[in-house]
Parts: structure tokens; C-alpha cells; sequence
């Protein structure tokens, strides 16, 4: 493995991942499914030593929230942009809420 590659790849001791089958199987989809998020960028499979995609914990969260627009009746396309949102959404508030406790903490204290 080059270290041009190694952001895509991983070993299969590394941490737990799931074959495309296998992950489309504990989603109750179709690796078509799959296929589709990464066409729409939402997830990337990553690579096995073997070349063989596989999905991590992480990414199988992903999927399932997108499985859960899809089956609710939103296209494809659209399910991967919520979630995309969704995704920023969180971020922002994570960023929020560490800036209010820094700027509490950092408050001189009031006379009384």
C-alpha cells in the first residue's frame, strides 16, 4: 500500500467492516442501494487488502438513515442531501455549543 492509497484502504484487522453483501444484508437492501449512495457521494466503500468494498459501522449508520428517507417515499438524490445537511447541521451546533462554553468559562467573575 503507497501513501497515496492508504486513505481509501484498509486492513481487515485494522477495525471492523462490513463486505458489500454483507452490509446490504444487515441493512435488508441490495448492493444496488449501496452503489447508488456512493454515485451520490454520500458514502465511499472503503478498500480490503483484497480490493473488495467494504463499509464501516460509521458509514452503515449513513446508509440507514438513507434507507429510512428512501422507504418514507424521497428520492435517492435528495435522502443523500438531507443527510448531508443533517450532518452539517450537527456540526454547527457541536461548534456553537463549544464556543458558548468558552465564552462562559472565560467571563470575569461579577462583584457583588
Amino acid at each position: 500500500m503507497t501513501a497515496d492509497d492508504s486513505y481509501d484502504r484498509l486492513d481487515d484487522d485494522d477495525y471492523p467492516a462490513y463486505t458489500m453483501g454483507r452490509a446490504a444484508e444487515m441493512l435488508g437492501t441490495t448492493p444496488a442501494f449501496l452503489r447508488a449512495l456512493g454515485e451520490h457521494r454520500l458514502i465511499t466503500p472503503l478498500r480490503s487488502g483484497g480490493g473488495h468494498r467494504r463499509y464501516s459501522r460509521y458509514q452503515l449508520r449513513i446508509a440507514a438513515r438513507a434507507r429510512e428517507l428512501v422507504d418514507q417515499g424521497t428520492p435517492i438524490e435528495a435522502a443523500c442531501r438531507i443527510i448531508v445537511l443533517e450532518d452539517q447541521l450537527e456540526e454547527a451546533q457541536r461548534i456553537n455549543a463549544e464556543y458558548r462554553r468558552a465564552a462562559e468559562t472565560a467571563k470575569p467573575p461579577t462583584a457583588a
